[in-house]
């Protein structure tokens, strides 16, 4: 009991603070999340990811496996929510909503933050390739089963490829892999901006909660945060067996496995129109809930 109120207070409360900051001075101070999440998006998280991976010196055959075993994770997660959907008699359109919802967790400013906090700074390496592994996949998933919903999309799969994140991740295993050496003065402006990553994209995570406008809780939702916050950590104990993981590794991917619903998703269903109050409902529901499921599951790990 001791270990949990400790994980709780020293793990999971300061990140929901820079969160609850975001939710409560947004409105005060005007601001709008969108000015913030795309700053992150094409220049903090970047240098984050570079920095995070290049300094690591992860080999290519461990990054691999972390790769294969977060991304077969997240598609049966995806493949077992399309799953539950049919047999609940639902629309094509909510089967599409509950599949985009397992397959794409929170794995940025709020996966990172945790995993730092609980796991130390020699998680950041493996928690970073997960994240860049789960966005890649999650994009290509949301936009796939949005267009076999509603059609159309197919532009959304080159602006995946396109993403700062995906270029920054390459040049960062090169780095890593081949011990080369990055001139002081890039290495520290690379630096300070990941250093800034994280508290910005809390307090921005704030911002879109706050955003969210229309929230309403039925089994539905209930289902739907059920698979993304107990589920998909399940199947990723799983999933990790065959992989032969380290400790830190396997830790790190079951943590990113069991995080809520990301903020895109209900952008993703808003832009294709897929039940989009439905989705942003999980999405406030399953970052809530988390409060608990991620304590409880530190403690565990």
């Amino acid at each position: 009991m001791v270990d949990l109120f400790s994980v709780f207070l020293n793990v999971i409360l300061p990140v929901f603070g820079i969160v609850a900051l975001g939710y409560l001075l947004g409105g005060r101070l005007e601001l709008q999340a969108r000015t913030l999440t795309r700053v992150a998006y094409y220049v903090f998280v970047p240098a984050f990811i570079f920095q995070a991976i290049s300094g690591s010196q992860v080999p290519p055959g461990s990054a691999l496996k972390m790769f294969c075993f977060i991304v077969a994770t997240h598609l049966l997660a995806a493949f077992a929510a399309g799953g539950i959907a049919r047999l609940l008699g639902r629309s094509k359109e909510m089967i599409a909503a509950f599949v985009m919802i397992a397959v794409f967790g929170n794995v940025g400013n709020y996966g990172l933050a945790l995993i730092r906090f609980r796991l130390g700074e020699a998680a950041l390496a493996p928690a970073t390739i997960y994240f860049v592994a789960i966005t890649i996949s999650a994009f290509i998933v949301c936009v796939g089963v949005a267009g076999w919903a509603r059609g159309g999309g197919r532009g959304a799969i080159w602006g995946v490829l396109k993403t700062p994140a995906l270029w920054a991740t390459l040049p960062a295993l090169l780095v890593s892999s081949a011990g080369l050496q990055i001139p002081l003065l890039c290495s520290r402006m690379i630096g300070l901006l990941a250093d800034a990553m994280i508290p910005v994209m809390l307090f921005a995570l704030g911002l879109q909660l706050l955003e969210q406008k229309r929230v309403v809780l039925s089994s539905d939702v209930l289902t739907a945060s059920a698979v993304r916050l107990l589920l998909a950590p399940a199947l990723a104990l799983l999933v990790a067996l065959p992989f032969g993981l380290s400790p830190i590794e396997h830790a790190s991917g079951v943590l990113q496995a069991a995080m809520p619903t990301a903020i895109l998703v209900a952008i993703i269903a808003k832009e294709n129109d897929i039940v989009p109050s439905f989705v942003t409902s999980v999405v406030v529901v399953s970052t809530l809930a988390s409060l608990l499921t991620l304590t409880l599951l530190m403690v565990l790990l």
